[in-house]
């Protein structure tokens, strides 16, 4: 496992142990260490960085979601993560799942939606499936419920560029 590997997974798993304990579709609360995934600051080509806590907190049960979240809909994001292939041992797809954590969905039950995005990649561009390392993912953010064979996801990215996570 790769440096970056490891510090994401270390990062996804913090993140994890302080959305798990507010319940599915609750909000995290305070947190102790440096803020990680709020909104960078870009200029106007550049990509929000946005973080899992963020995206928990949508309350997938009645949509409602935070002023920062809704700021976000519909511009360019970039997004880390792990990759899960929609199609069983495919090397490189124009569908996935990005997930905050090594394994999820593999693993019943799955992440809830605001855990999960569906990527689909731009018209033409395909992405390597590498779910042992993390990625980082650009595209356009929608915040839909869609349904995919793991269950609901809440966000979709129009995915226009997937590269190796380097912190």
């Amino acid at each position: 496992m790769t440096i970056a590997s490891r510090r994401l997974l270390s990062v996804a798993a913090g993140m994890l142990l302080a959305v798990t304990p507010a319940g599915a579709g609750g909000h995290p609360g305070p947190v102790a260490e440096r803020p990680v995934d709020g909104p960078a600051v870009a200029s106007a080509d550049d990509p929000t960085e946005v973080g899992w806590r963020l995206l928990a907190s949508l309350n997938y049960r009645t949509g409602e979601k935070t002023e920062e979240l809704a700021a976000l809909e519909g511009k360019l994001v970039k997004v880390p993560g792990f990759t899960v292939p929609l199609e069983d041992f495919a090397s490189s797809a124009t569908e996935f799942l990005l997930v905050p954590y090594v394994g999820a969905c593999i693993h019943t039950p799955p992440p809830p939606p605001n855990q999960l995005v569906y990527i689909e990649m731009d018209e033409g561009k395909r992405a390597k499936m590498d779910g042992w390392n993390p990625v980082w993912v650009e595209g356009v953010l929608s915040i839909e419920m869609t349904e995919s064979v793991y269950g609901y996801v809440g966000f979709t990215i129009t995915g226009q560029r997937v590269y190796p996570y380097e912190a």
